[in-house]
C-alpha cells in the first residue's frame, strides 16, 4: 500500500535531518565543554574567583542543555527507525514475504484438531502474516485465538473493536513502537507473575525495619565522619571501635536479609526490560479515546484507585532497576551499591517498597498484563484488516451447520496469484466430496476454508466476499504422517485422527470436518469399505464438512441415500503441457493425469496393460 511506502520515506527524511542535527549537537557540546574548561582554568590562574562562581554553573547548564537536546535527537532517531521498521513489516506481509517474522511454533501441538494441517504456525504461516505483537503475553494471546474458535458474542465484540482499531492508522503504529525497544527481550513472564503471588516478609513489621535502619544508617555515617576528622588524633580509638560494632550489626542484618534479596533480584531480573514495554503499552493505550464496548472495558482495567497501570508499573520499575544494582551470587555486585547498602541498609528500604507495592498491585497485575496483551492481539487483527480492504468481517449465522463464501482465496498466497472459488455448506450431516487431478488444487482449497474459518472465529475478517459462518469446532486430517520413535504407521496415525474426530464430535457442538485422502495407507477395497462407513457414519452425526479424494466410486455415493455433493477440480493437457485453472466446479473430475505425470517423471506407461493382467 503506497500509505506505507510514504510513511518509510517521510522516517527517512527526518531520520536525514535528526542526523545532522546531532552532528551539530555533539559539536556544541564538545566545543561547550573544552571552551568552559579553558575558561575556568584561565580565570583560576588570574584569581577570579568570583568569575569562576559565575563561569562554573553557565558552563555546567550550557553543556547539559546540548546533551539533553543530543539525548532527545537520539531518542527521536530510535523511535522513527522503529516506525520505519513497522511499515516495512507491513509491506513485506503484504508481498507474503514472512521469513523475517516469529513463527510460533513453540505454539504447535501435534494432536490438536486443525493447526498442524493448516499453517497456523510455522514457516510461512496465519500466525507470522497477523502477528504485530511485542510482548511474550501478546504473542500467547493471539496464539490462543487462532487455536480456540470464539462463541458468537465473543467474536462480534472483536470485530466491532478491530473495525475502530483497523483505521487508526498512526495510533496503531505508534502502539506496536511503543513496545519494539522490548521485542525479543530475554523474559521469563511466568515466574514473574508467580514472584507476585509470594508473601511479604519485612512489611508487616515495616516501621520496626524502618526505623532500625534509619537509626543504624544515621550512627554509622556520624561515626564514620567523627573517625575521619579525628583520624590524625588518639579520639579515633573511641570512635573506630564503636563504628566497627555497628557495621558489624549491619552486616548481619545484611546476610540475614540476603536469600530474600536474591529472591526479588532472580524473580525480576530478566524482567525489568519487560515492565518497561509493558509500561509504554499501558500509556499509549490511555492516550487514546474508545468508543467500542470491548476497547473501553480493557482501557478501564488499567486504572486501579484513580492510579494507571502507568504510573504503578513505573514505579517498580524505577525500584527494581536500583535493585538490579546490589548483584546477587551469580551475577557482579555494584561496589559502591555494597560499600553504601553496609553503612544504610538499602536493602532494608528497597525491600519493604517492593513488598509495599506488590501488596498493593498485587491483585491487579494480571488483569494489566492481560488487558494489555489482549490489546497487542486486538492491534495484530486490525493490522491485518487495514492491510486487506478488500477482505470482509464474516456475518455469525445463528442457525447451526451453516458455512458459504463468495470468491473465497488464500490469504498466504499472493494476491496475483490467487485463484477464488464460491462454496457453501448448510445443513447437518452434508459432506462435500471433492476430486480432482493431481496438483489441481484439492489440499490448497481445504486449507483456504480452514484457514478463513479460523480468521471468521477468532473475530478478524476473511479473504472472501459474503463471509457467512456459524459457531462450530474445526477438525481436519491431511497431514498424517509415519512416527519411527513411537512405531506409528501413517495409515495407523490416519486412524487415530479419525477416532479424534468421533470423539470431538460426541462433545455435541457442531463439527466441521476436512478429510484429505481417507485411507490413503492402505488397499483400494479396505479404503472403499472405509470410506463409504464412515461417511455413512458422520452423515448421521452432529458433523458437516468436505472430503477430497481420488477414489471415484467414493465420489459416486451422491445420491445414495447419503448427503452427498460433488464437486472437482480439473487439469487439461494443452501442447504436451499440464495447465491448471485451480476453479472449482460442480460434478466429479473427468480429466485425471497421473500417467501424464508419470510420463514426465521418466516412467514408459503401457498402453496395453490389460495384456499383463
Amino acid at each position: 500500500m503506497k500509505i506505507y511506502e510514504d510513511n518509510i520515506e517521510q522516517c527517512d527524511n527526518e531520520l536525514s535531518e535528526i542526523k545532522e542535527q546531532a552532528k551539530r549537537y555533539s559539536l556544541l557540546r564538545v566545543t561547550s565543554f573544552l571552551a568552559s574548561l579553558i575558561l575556568i582554568i584561565v580565570l583560576a590562574n588570574e584569581g577570579m574567583i568570583a568569575g569562576l562562581w559565575l563561569a562554573a554553573p553557565v558552563s555546567i547548564i550550557t553543556f547539559a542543555y546540548f546533551l539533553d537536546r543530543y539525548n532527545k535527537l537520539n531518542e527521536r532517531k530510535n523511535s522513527l527507525t522503529h516506525l520505519r521498521a513497522v511499515n516495512k513489516n507491513e509491506l513485506l506481509r503484504l508481498s507474503n514475504e514472512l521469513d523475517a517474522f516469529p513463527t510460533g511454533s513453540k505454539y504447535l501441538e501435534r494432536d490438536h484438531a486443525y493447526i498442524t494441517d493448516l499453517d497456523i504456525f510455522g514457516a510461512h504461516s496465519l500466525f507470522q502474516l497477523l502477528n504485530r505483537t511485542t510482548t511474550e503475553s501478546g504473542n500467547s494471546y493471539l496464539a490462543k485465538w487462532l487455536t480456540n474458535p470464539a462463541k458468537k458474542k465473543t467474536i462480534l465484540e472483536k470485530q466491532k473493536a478491530i473495525q475502530e482499531l483497523a483505521p487508526k492508522l498512526e495510533w496503531r503504529q505508534q502502539f506496536e513502537v511503543a513496545g519494539r525497544p522490548f521485542e525479543n527481550k530475554e523474559s521469563e513472564y511466568q515466574k514473574l507473575l508467580n514472584w507476585f503471588k509470594t508473601p511479604e516478609k519485612l512489611l508487616p513489621n515495616k516501621i520496626i525495619y524502618f526505623v532500625g535502619a534509619f537509626a543504624l544508617g544515621v550512627i554509622a555515617t556520624t561515626l564514620t565522619i567523627l573517625c575521619i576528622i579525628h583520624i590524625a588524633s588518639d579520639d579515633i580509638k573511641y570512635y573506630s571501635p564503636l563504628l566497627f560494632i555497628v557495621l558489624l550489626i549491619n552486616f548481619f542484618i545484611l546476610k540475614k536479609l540476603t536469600p530474600l534479596a536474591e529472591e526479588i533480584i532472580d524473580s525480576t531480573h530478566n524482567n525489568v526490560q519487560t515492565l518497561g514495554g509493558y509500561q509504554m503499552l499501558a500509556a499509549a493505550i490511555l492516550s487514546e479515546k474508545f468508543n467500542s464496548k470491548k476497547l473501553i472495558k480493557l482501557q478501564t482495567n488499567l486504572y486501579q484507585n484513580d492510579r494507571s497501570a502507568t504510573d504503578e508499573i513505573k514505579q517498580l520499575r524505577k525500584i527494581l532497576e536500583v535493585f538490579q544494582l546490589r548483584g546477587t551470587k551469580r551475577s557482579d555486585n555494584n561496589k559502591f551499591y555494597g560499600l553504601f547498602n553496609v553503612a544504610w541498609l538499602f536493602d532494608v528500604y528497597l525491600i519493604i517498597l517492593v513488598e509495599k507495592w506488590k501488596k498493593r498491585n498485587r491483585d491487579h497485575i494480571r488483569p494489566w498484563f492481560e488487558a494489555i496483551s489482549e490489546f497487542e492481539a486486538l492491534n495484530s487483527l486490525a493490522g491485518f484488516t487495514y492491510s486487506n480492504p478488500g477482505y470482509e468481517f464474516p456475518e455469525i449465522k445463528e442457525e447451526p451447520y451453516h458455512l458459504s463464501f463468495s470468491s473465497i482465496g488464500h490469504p498466504l498466497i499472493k494476491a496475483s496469484n490467487r485463484v477464488c472459488n464460491d462454496f457453501s455448506l448448510n445443513e447437518r450431516g452434508q459432506i462435500a466430496m471433492i476430486t480432482g487431478s493431481n496438483m489441481a488444487g484439492k489440499s490448497t482449497f481445504l486449507r483456504t476454508i480452514g484457514i478463513n474459518l479460523t480468521l471468521a472465529l477468532m473475530g478478524a475478517p476473511c479473504c472472501a466476499k459474503t463471509p457467512k459462518v456459524s459457531e462450530m469446532i474445526m477438525f481436519t486430517s491431511m497431514r498424517t504422517q509415519d512416527n519411527l520413535i513411537e512405531g506409528v504407521s501413517s495409515f495407523y496415525a490416519e486412524l487415530k485422527r479419525v477416532e479424534q474426530l468421533l470423539e470431538q464430535i460426541e462433545s455435541g457442538r457442531p463439527i466441521f470436518f476436512m478429510l484429505d485422502e481417507m485411507f490413503k495407507g492402505t488397499n483400494s477395497e479396505d479404503r472403499y469399505k472405509g470410506g463409504v462407513s464412515l461417511i455413512k457414519q458422520l452423515n448421521e452425526l452432529n458433523a458437516f464438512g468436505i472430503i477430497s479424494t481420488h477414489d471415484l466410486e467414493l465420489a459416486n455415493l451422491a445420491g445414495k441415500h447419503l448427503i452427498v455433493a460433488n464437486h472437482s477440480f480439473n487439469s487439461k493437457i494443452k501442447k504436451g503441457e499440464l495447465e491448471f485453472d485451480y476453479k472449482l466446479t460442480d460434478g466429479i473430475c473427468t480429466d485425471f493425469n497421473a500417467s501424464e505425470l508419470m510420463k514426465k517423471s521418466g516412467i514408459k506407461i503401457l498402453n496395453d496393460i490389460e495384456k499383463l493382467k
